[in-house]
């Protein structure tokens, strides 16, 4: 295997450590400042530049990850809070919600309130992100030639007379390795047919989010959310410089894919390009589990983040996409899976990859989301 730039047999690495936390390992400690407290979360390192911490009383959620010391996600003014400071109602989801490379939206609700926000928690995202997890399992151990680094648990949303759905959640890496992945299963665990929704917030900040960085996704067709939004949709893939008073922007997208459904986006900044320090992100998802993706452009100040968000609904609620007919059920006993990626992105030869894959797509630009949502 390789570390540091140099390959070692796995006998030989370990002979070169007394315990492997030396240069790669996860971590468990509880937050205890403010209203982050008493919230446990998990922080991986993989030797490679890479770390990550998992909220483990946030559904496992990225709170923040970087890579040689550079932010990848977005970090919101609320930083980490603890699940018991989460407010269901309405848009109050926001005073809880930290950012962080993901959030997890669902599963009864993604995007807008919906007006049976009594029972089924259908406020602003859902509940899902803010249900603590069970059953946490970590490993840190070698597989073969591999040191594997995961962390795993399961969260449930459940009410008497009503749903009983459960999301397993593993999120793994390796020693030395630069990427990571997501691996969810959600599982009807009730006798009733359930209708959910999923999407994942996937919150990009800078430096890969600066004036003159890029979005790089292969979209087929563009539909702005609403006016505000129709304002500027053929530059909607450029970033600009914090901006006073920003308005969000919301775009719906049609994704081509590779051969086995896999979708790339990224963003990267202007630094491949003027001779700087270039980095960037990028996230990888399948559009056969995740058959929509809607782009978040906020270009406020401190709310400086581009959202990708590969989902299975719109971002406008649970009673829109009934009338649409955009729900999708999950029967009594079955399980979905979902398989997300994520990394750095360091190399100039990446950028051109992704660009020259960019090329070979042509975009449509369409009016309005509404006619666009309904395509299967």
């Amino acid at each position: 295997m390789e570390i540091y730039g140099k390959k070692y047999a796995v006998k030989e690495l370990r002979r070169r450590v007394g315990n492997m936390g030396q240069i790669a390992g996860v971590r468990t400690v509880q937050l205890d400042d403010g209203n982050e407290r008493p919230a446990r979360a998990a922080i991986i390192h993989t030797g490679s530049g890479l770390e990550l911490t998992l909220l483990l009383d946030k559904c496992l959620d990225i709170a923040s990850a970087s890579f040689c010391g550079k932010a990848m996600g977005w970090r919101s003014s609320t930083g980490d809070v603890a699940p018991q400071y989460y407010e269901a109602e309405w848009l109050r989801w926001l005073r809880s919600f930290q950012g962080g490379l993901v959030g997890t939206c669902g599963l009864m609700n993604v995007g807008a309130p919906d007006e049976e926000s009594g029972l089924l928690g259908t406020g602003l995202h859902g509940r899902i992100g803010n249900a603590p997890a069970r059953d946490i399992k970590i490993t840190q151990e070698w597989h073969g030639n591999s040191y594997v680094l995961s962390v795993s648990g399961l969260m449930r949303e459940t009410v008497v007379f009503g749903e009983n759905l459960t999301l397993a959640r593993e999120v793994s890496t390796t020693l030395g390795e630069r990427r990571f992945w997501i691996h969810d299963v959600v599982t009807n665990e009730g006798f009733n047919n359930a209708k959910f929704q999923l999407l994942y917030h996937i919150n990009i900040g800078w430096p890969a989010v600066d004036a003159g960085s890029e979005m790089i996704m292969p979209s087929r067709c563009v539909a702005p959310r609403d006016p505000q939004a129709e304002d500027g949709k053929r530059d909607h893939h450029k970033i600009d410089p914090p901006t006073h008073k920003y308005a969000e922007k919301v775009y719906y997208h049609d994704m081509a894919t590779a051969r086995n459904g896999d979708v790339t986006v990224a963003i990267v900044n202007d630094g491949f390009d003027h001779g700087g320090e270039g980095f960037g992100v990028y996230a990888k998802y399948n559009k056969n589990e995740l058959p929509r993706f809607a782009e978040w452009k906020q270009m406020g100040e401190q709310d400086y983040v581009v959202g990708f968000e590969p989902c299975n609904c719109s971002v406008e609620g649970r009673g829109v996409d009934r009338k649409l007919g955009l729900l999708h059920t999950i029967r009594a006993g079955e399980s979905k899976h979902f398989h997300l990626e994520f990394g750095p992105i360091t190399d100039v030869r990446q950028v051109r990859a992704l660009r020259a894959a960019r090329r070979k797509i042509k975009t449509k630009y369409v009016d309005h989301y509404t006619e666009f949502v309904k395509k299967p």
